[in-house]
């Protein structure tokens, strides 16, 4: 049987998680056996908070109308409860928006809707 020399494509893959672990505090980035368990770890923890993102800038527009709308002495599911019936189509990221950015339209859409 020949001999089979991997040397190459092994240095190359540890060269490649090492780049990732740049950065890593201690002997994650330097080691391969460790920066290769944290690079693991951080991908993980990448992929959830992807996702977990669109929950928590969800939750911060619902917490913008709710402040905005309790000016009005509404609550936030009493807006949207209001603006469904009207059939105002407006996404929870552009409503909040409208409240932080631009108060006068904001009142105007209350009006419209109360």
């Amino acid at each position: 049987m020949t001999r089979v020399k991997r040397g190459n494509v092994a240095r190359k893959r540890r060269k490649k998680i090492l780049k990732f672990a740049k950065g890593f505090r201690g002997s994650h980035s330097t080691l391969f056996r460790t920066a290769n368990q944290q690079v693991m770890k951080a991908l993980r923890y990448a992929y959830q908070d992807r996702l977990k993102k669109k929950r928590d800038f969800r939750s911060l527009w619902v917490v913008r109308i709710n402040a905005a709308a309790r000016e009005y002495n509404l609550s936030y599911s009493q807006i949207i409860n209001k603006l469904k019936k009207n059939k105002i189509l407006l996404n929870r990221k552009t409503l909040s928006q409208i409240a932080t950015l631009d108060k006068g339209t904001f009142s105007k859409l209350i009006q419209k809707i109360v």
